[in-house]
């Protein structure tokens, strides 16, 4: 057990000065994002800080696995497919890879994964077989991408990502920790957190450095391996990681919907997500993130909590605790034409 918090902490502090050198870096280098109107932050700032959360993760990961604490099929998942991820996002943090290149990316990574960890079990809800084993493998090879690409998408105030994969993976932790009793799965949402723990000093708001493509997909690759991996444990583990990271998914999802029903073009840059207009509204950051982790604390955790323990279906459970999120997203318009000037 020593040897598991040694590393979680030296994770901390390897996020933390890394994002320092790749914060100095980028300002040595000139890459800045500029503000524009798609913007929601008014001063130039560096990018790619993620890279940082990434390696300390993925040294961590391997060290947890030298001493057989995770899975072969595990790491070489995350070890791949997160280092190919992040390395794309760093290429796309310097110059822009078009749509259909980062797309082509991301499937292959997928494959990388599923490759590893082999394909789903049939899908259940209430105990019955929904989906046969190809069809829920399929599902979430789509799963998968989806949430890669969203966290991008919910990259766009200061410290929203970080403190929803903070919040996310200290929930997942626990829960880990208090319904898999014996096994080490729970040290690997910790290994996470502690990593985006020592970005988040240099990204609360006024963030000194953005984590950029390469740090918003990796995280979103991450969460989504982690949901998927957990279904060895049982399926209500997955329900619970999918129930966490809700307000990314439900914002984004009825955001993306809204604008192909206007047969807007999706890659292009937009402020339309309901966190967006949420921070306009406030005129600040700082209460929009939180409240994000208040909710992942708050309604979503302790939901989460029910499906682990047997007390409540998961796909029930889902829809509970989606159905005040996309009421919440509707209200604040998310995915509506966007005006100029104040809302």
């Amino acid at each position: 057990m020593i040897l598991v918090w040694t590393v979680i902490v030296s994770a901390a502090l390897a996020s933390f000065a890394g994002t320092a050198w790749v914060r100095r870096y980028a300002l040595q280098r000139g890459l800045l994002d500029h503000p524009n109107a798609r913007s929601s932050h008014s001063i130039p700032t560096p990018r790619g800080g993620g890279v940082a959360i990434a390696l300390a993760f993925l040294a961590g990961l391997a060290i947890f696995w030298s001493r057989g604490l995770v899975a072969s099929e595990l790491l070489l998942a995350l070890l791949g497919a997160g280092g190919w991820i992040t390395l794309v996002g760093w290429i796309d943090d310097r110059r822009q890879i078009p749509a259909r290149w980062r797309l082509i990316a991301h499937a292959l990574a997928c494959v990388w994964v599923f490759y590893w960890l082999g394909a789903l079990p049939p899908l259940l809800v209430a105990g019955v077989e929904v989906a046969p084993a190809w069809v829920a493998t399929a599902a979430g090879a789509v799963y998968l991408v989806w949430v890669l690409n969203l966290y991008n998408f919910m990259d766009g105030i200061d410290a929203i990502a970080s403190i929803e994969a903070a919040t996310v993976c200290l929930a997942g932790a626990v829960l880990h920790f208090t319904a898999a009793p014996g096994e080490w799965s729970w040290i690997v949402p910790a290994l996470l957190l502690a990593a985006v723990a020592g970005f988040s000093w240099w990204n609360y708001p006024p963030a000194q450095v953005f984590m950029g493509d390469a740090g918003s997909g990796f995280l979103g690759l991450v969460l989504a391996v982690l949901a998927i991996d957990s279904v060895g444990l049982g399926q209500r583990f997955f329900w619970a990681w999918t129930i966490l990271i809700g307000v990314f998914v439900v914002d984004a999802s009825v955001t993306l919907l809204r604008r192909l029903w206007r047969r807007e073009r999706i890659a292009e840059a937009h402020r339309s997500h309901a966190y967006q207009r949420a921070a306009r509204r406030l005129g600040a950051h700082a209460a929009v993130s939180l409240t994000v982790g208040a909710i992942n604390l708050l309604w979503l955790w302790p939901l989460a909590w029910l499906v682990v323990s047997g007390r409540l279906d998961g796909a029930v459970g889902m829809a509970i605790a989606y159905a005040p999120l996309v009421a919440a997203a509707l209200f604040l318009r998310a995915g509506a034409t966007e005006v100029r000037g104040p809302e």
